[in-house]
């Protein structure tokens, strides 16, 4: 009642985003409840809608549950970053003493070896004279003499292992060799002080001569990601600040310890109580959604709105209002009114759990109007029948059928489970329909005797071989043949097809895929007619005898003289085309299988116009084939028939696209310029420089409508066909 007012200036605009935010703070706590693994209670029960006061009270709660949340993982994350820090920091200290170490030992083996020079300890490294390092730089055999004093500089700290080998080649390639580079594994992964996620790292130390130097690999380090950490000079402050970083280390763990019991015991807390509370906010948000299209009278304290309700449910609809108004202590009770109105009510369809599914089906491809037949109850037997007819397998079907079972039988459970798998709920909410399709698949599983491709020979075959073929297994080169007239032995397999057709080697697949696409093609046209038989029904009912003579009678005859008449024509190559032959029917001999006609060149000839030659033996008084018989007519007149059909059925191509909309183009101009020619006249005379062009858009409006409409329904029918 309400539409022109903006969606953001309606009275309960307020308490809409009120329950939004409350619903995004529900959301969060989820999150953080699923990260950290812990199972939601949901009791399965109807909750109540809380009170308004309620509701206020429950905000309150979720902002105090948000804001300790948030900073607990604010105080986490600062302190798992504090520990990824000293963790790095420990391993530095760690790899960066085994350097030293093994350059000390590495110096005094060379001293021994040589005897002239005198152990020094591992800090000397950073600033040493040139005289007690010549032995480390022997060229050619002979000493090179240094004078004054070198001071070394080094940089110590982390970098992922997959990037050290970059890092390395830059360093060498930007400082153009004037680095020395160590490096050592880490054989734990840590945590990426950045991401938080667990990478592999390195430990690496950097000397060099310089600032210019050392700026540059700053630079380099910090391009690469690499964290450099503070480190000593003399092993003595180092063995000082590991062990400060091993005691922080301990106190670190004990707090985050504590912390993350403390944030699971909050959110153990509310899991008990967040599918409940969703609940109750989702309904009071839709509570105050429906409040938001109601009006308000000229007293401003009254609701008015109008709803279309099934009247079977009226009487449920007056209790429900009572209850409201007797729980919330109104002393004016709610009034529920029926009006009379022209509009046509939608469509309501009741389903439950098995029909909901097929009518989900239906109504992807359009939603019948108002006290139309529903096509859905029809479709619980012909969609799950038509697959499994295309289907045909009883191993996949017994498969499938077992699978819908289980989602049937576990419906209760899997729906309290609140799976949100896209994929998982397109397949639960479809699981009777698998079930039926599992289950006539089965059948007709049964019927083409198709297991996994092979066959059962239950009652036995009605095939096999005479006397003179005893001795043909003799020679495996050969192919065996059974001929009807000799191999074929009365009564016919009981139930689906013989098993003798598994064995078949060349004319199987011929045999099978016609006799499957033949009941196809024959069931499928008659759904197709069934349909359009519904379609009279709907346009009687209507009384749109518009749609009577421009839609369905078209349709029926484009369906009959092209579909009915191919399924005609299956029927009759079954009949006369057997084996045996021999027939005659309306003056023409039919000499059996040899001759049987392909339909689907039929078809094509019939489209063509193609002409052909009546009857399939050489001549009148022979009973010889002729060549090329199965391209001849099958019965006189056939060549008149056909070329009768194309042409009908082309013009109901253009009836079925244009009459209905010339039909009704003329009743509108009839209406405009009919009926209310004063009424133009005023409105020209209000408006000289409009000229009549609104009201012929207007035609050109509701023609263009019906003509995409008709098409429409024009590309269904044939496509469908």
């Amino acid at each position: 009642l309400n539409a022109e007012i903006n969606a953001f200036q309606r009275k309960y605009v307020r308490e809409v985003r009120h329950c939004d935010e409350m619903e995004r703070k529900l959301r969060f706590l989820e999150r953080e409840i699923k990260k950290d693994g812990i199972v939601m209670v949901d009791t399965g029960e109807n909750t109540e809608v809380p009170l308004p006061r309620e509701t206020f009270d429950l905000g309150a709660t979720f902002d105090k549950l948000e804001s300790e949340l948030r900073e607990v993982n604010q105080n986490e994350e600062m302190l798992r970053k504090n520990f990824a820090e000293l963790t790095e920091l420990k391993h530095i200290l760690r790899k960066t003493q085994q350097f030293f170490d093994e350059v000390e030992y590495e110096h005094k083996s060379f001293g021994r070896l040589h005897g002239s020079i005198r152990p020094k300890r591992p800090q000397q490294i950073i600033e040493t004279p040139l005289d007690d390092l010549e032995p480390l730089l022997v060229s050619g055999g002979h000493l090179t003499e240094f004078r004054g004093r070198l001071k070394l500089g080094f940089v110590a700290g982390v970098i992922q292992r997959e990037r050290l080998p970059a890092f390395e080649r830059l360093l060498w390639r930007a400082c153009r060799g004037n680095v020395f580079l160590r490096q050592a594994e880490i054989t734990e992964p840590l945590s990426d002080t950045m991401t938080g996620l667990e990478v592999q790292k390195a430990v690496f130390i950097i000397f060099f001569q310089g600032d210019q130097l050392k700026s540059r690999v700053k630079k380099i380090c910090e391009g690469f990601r690499a964290t450099i950490y503070p480190c000593p000079d003399s092993p003595q402050e180092r063995r000082e600040m590991s062990i400060g970083v091993m005691t922080r280390i301990e106190d670190l763990k004990t707090v985050l310890g504590q912390t993350q019991d403390h944030r699971h015991r909050v959110l153990v807390a509310a899991a008990r109580n967040v599918r409940t509370w969703l609940t109750k906010v989702r309904k009071v948000k839709a509570i105050y959604h429906t409040l938001n299209l109601f009006n308000l009278d000229v007293t401003q304290k009254c609701l008015i709105a109008e709803c279309w309700c099934p009247v079977a449910e009226l009487d449920r609809i007056q209790l429900a209002l009572k209850r409201g108004s007797d729980e919330s202590g109104s002393s004016v009770p709610s009034i529920l009114n029926k009006m009379e109105t022209l509009e046509q009510p939608p469509t309501f369809h009741r389903t439950n759990k098995f029909t909901r599914g097929f009518q989900n089906i239906v109504d992807s491809y359009g939603i019948a109007s108002y006290r139309e037949i529903n096509p859905a109850p029809y479709t619980m037997i012909t969609f799950p029948f038509l697959f499994a007819l295309m289907f045909g397998d009883l191993g996949h079907g017994l498969i499938m059928f077992l699978f819908g079972l289980y989602l049937v039988l576990k419906e209760k459970r899997l729906e309290a489970a609140r799976i949100n798998d896209e994929i998982f709920q397109m397949f639960f909410s479809g699981r009777y329909v698998i079930f039926l399709m599992g289950l006539f698949s089965i059948y007709t599983g049964f019927i083409y005797n198709d297991v996994f491709s092979k066959s059962f020979n239950i009652f036995g075959t009605s095939w096999g071989a005479t006397d003179e073929y005893h001795d043909f297994t003799s020679d495996p080169e050969k192919m065996l043949v059974l001929p009807p007239h000799i191999a074929y032995s009365s009564p016919p397999y009981p139930f689906g097809v013989d098993p003798i057709w598994n064995l078949a080697e060349t004319n199987k697949l011929n045999f099978l895929n016609s006799m499957k696409m033949k009941g196809s093609v024959i069931i499928g046209i008659s759904q197709m007619a069934f349909g359009i038989a519904l379609s009279y029904y709907n346009f009687k009912h209507s009384e749109s005898y518009l749609d009577i003579n421009f839609t369905f009678i078209p349709q029926v005859i484009f369906l009959s003289c092209i579909f009915v008449y191919l399924c005609l024509e299956i029927v009759a190559k079954w009949l006369f085309f057997n084996n045996e032959g021999k027939y005659y029917f309306l003056g023409n001999y039919y000499p059996g299988a040899r001759c049987a006609p392909s339909l689907l060149i039929g078809l094509i000839n019939m489209f063509m116009m193609k002409s052909r030659k009546t009857g399939f033996t050489i001549d009148d008084e022979s009973r010889e084939p002729g060549p090329n018989c199965h391209l001849n007519y099958w019965y006189p007149g056939q060549g008149f028939f056909e070329s009768i059909f194309i042409p009908i059925s082309i013009g109901c191509i253009f009836v079925m696209l244009f009459a209905k909309p010339y039909k009704l183009w003329q009743q509108q101009k009839q209406r405009l310029y009919g009926g209310h020619t004063n009424l133009v006249k005023i409105f020209l005379l209000k408006f000289p420089g409009c000229n009549g062009i609104l009201f012929v858009g207007f035609c050109i409006i509701g023609y263009s409508c019906d003509v995409i409409g008709e098409t429409f329904n024009f590309m269904e029918a044939t496509q469908g066909c």
